[in-house]
């Protein structure tokens, strides 16, 4: 493989949808531009690879995982008043699963800098048990778990920028020494968790963010709390759960962050990742409903990364 940026995407993850709702495929495209624009010359493309049984199956209960096939199998249904399954659904989240355990064993390797799933649906309210909260896979979980059953990496760190608390991704993980949770998101706001002094059986630091609080308060809480955790951690892989909902132009969200915002991040992390040694950070897609912010937002993630990564 040649290139320093690698973009996963698929037209797989399309067939899932239904009309009106805001997690829908249009939002894919947008993404994978922004990635295009901002790599530029560095980028290689792959077609993912679906996440098999035993892929899922290492974060997901078997039965879990059947049922949400037979409710394809039966035309499809609501799991919670905003997850829905129809034809084509399942196949679709395991697209999502697979590109982003592709994504986190190319960034943990070396392969390339920076790693971007872009899929849907989204992963990171999604439990053992259940999805919700537009989810049906834990995306960053099965990648992460995938990284420690196929090598020696045991020490990850997730970072998680999207404007919702990952409920789901912070139980997956609770009380594993070896895993370090970090978030801002806003708060309180669905899906009522995360509040700062929840820490997640050990594993969780979660900072609480307000309405209207913007680059500010989301930069400094990475720069000055989240990203100074995940060093004194010393994990050997991050991944990231890359949400875009709280940008200014989001409709289902008030935190105003902009472009500026998610490439200040992103700039910190790359530096944080190189001082760390660690050779490349893994993005998986999460929310962002507003197409123009999710391309810019994108590309700023990515024009930070290896910035911060040269200028450490």
């Amino acid at each position: 493989m040649s290139g320093r940026v690698l973009l996963l995407t698929d037209a797989r993850a399309d067939v899932h949808a239904v009309p009106g709702h805001p997690e829908r495929p249009a939002r894919r495209e947008p993404v994978a531009a922004g990635v295009r624009d901002a790599a530029g010359a560095l980028l290689v493309e792959e077609t993912p690879e679906a996440g098999s049984d035993d892929d899922i199956t290492r974060i997901h209960d078997p039965e879990y995982l059947a049922l949400l096939s037979e409710a394809e199998a039966g035309g499809g249904g609501w799991l919670d008043p905003d997850t829905y399954v129809v034809p084509g659904s399942v196949a679709a989240a395991r697209v999502a699963a697979g590109a982003s355990l592709q994504a986190a064993r190319a960034a943990a390797s070396g392969e390339v800098e920076v790693a971007f799933a872009v899929v849907r649906p989204p992963g990171h309210h999604a439990r053992r048990t259940r999805g919700s909260g537009f989810c049906l896979l834990n995306n960053v979980a099965i990648a992460v778990a995938g990284l420690r059953a196929e090598g020696p990496m045991k020490r990850v760190a997730i970072v998680d920028w999207d404007v919702h608390h990952g409920d789901g991704t912070q139980a997956i993980f609770e009380g594993d020494a070896d895993l370090i949770y970090t978030s801002t998101h806003q708060y309180p706001f669905y899906p009522g968790t995360g509040a700062a002094t929840d820490d997640g059986g050990g594993v969780a630091r979660n900072v609480e963010l307000r309405a209207g609080e913007g680059d500010e308060g989301f930069v400094s809480a990475w720069r000055d709390e989240l990203l100074p955790a995940i060093e004194d951690f010393s994990p050997e892989a991050i991944v990231v759960s890359a949400g875009y909902d709280a940008h200014a132009a989001d409709p289902l969200a008030e935190l105003e962050v902009t472009e500026a915002g998610y490439e200040a991040v992103a700039r910190a992390l790359g530096e944080t990742a190189a001082r760390l040694g660690i050779a490349g950070v893994a993005l998986t897609l999460e929310g962002g409903y507003d197409l123009d912010a999710l391309r810019s937002s994108s590309a700023a993630t990515v024009r930070g990364l290896l910035e911060g990564r040269e200028g450490a």
